[in-house]
């Protein structure tokens, strides 16, 4: 705290705040504001700040609409996570069936290397496709033009 020389210097009495009210009114006279324009201009500064402040938490890079975006990323890889936990538990029961059951053994080698026991035959039928109707383009082969004469 100054000494009261200090206070004196100024002209004004120590009333606690005798020094915020001097440097008020230095910088109202210096601007030629009265106690109305000051607030005025106090309270749209607020006021702007306010927005900035609004504005940075919605859209700024750690606002609500990043937020947004990262739950549902969150969620989508959470339901990745989930298919690929559930294909890889049918994956290991199936190893699990190749390693222990005879007959899931047989099965995959019918399945996939068409193997047969003796006797048995095996009848491999094409894919079927559906036919698609030749265009007009392939019916009928392009003419040439001739010059008029």
């Amino acid at each position: 705290m100054p000494p009261d020389s200090v206070y004196r210097l100024m002209g004004q009495a120590w009333h606690g705040h005798g020094v915020s009210r001097f440097a008020c009114g230095r910088f109202m006279d210096f601007f030629r504001w009265d106690h109305k324009t000051l607030r005025r201009y106090a309270i749209l500064a607020l006021a702007l700040l306010s927005v900035f402040m609004v504005y940075r938490e919605i859209f700024g890079p750690n606002g609500y609409l990043t937020l947004q975006q990262q739950k549902k990323e969150y969620t989508n890889l959470q339901q990745q996570i989930q298919t690929l936990s559930q294909n890889n538990q049918e994956l290991e029961r199936n190893i699990k069936a190749l390693k222990t059951n005879p007959d899931a053994i047989e099965k995959q080698a019918r399945d996939q290397l068409h193997l047969v026991k003796p006797g048995e035959f095996i009848y491999v039928l094409p894919d079927r496709k559906p036919a698609e109707p030749p265009t007009p383009a392939q019916q009928a082969p392009p003419r040439q033009s001739q010059p008029h004469r």
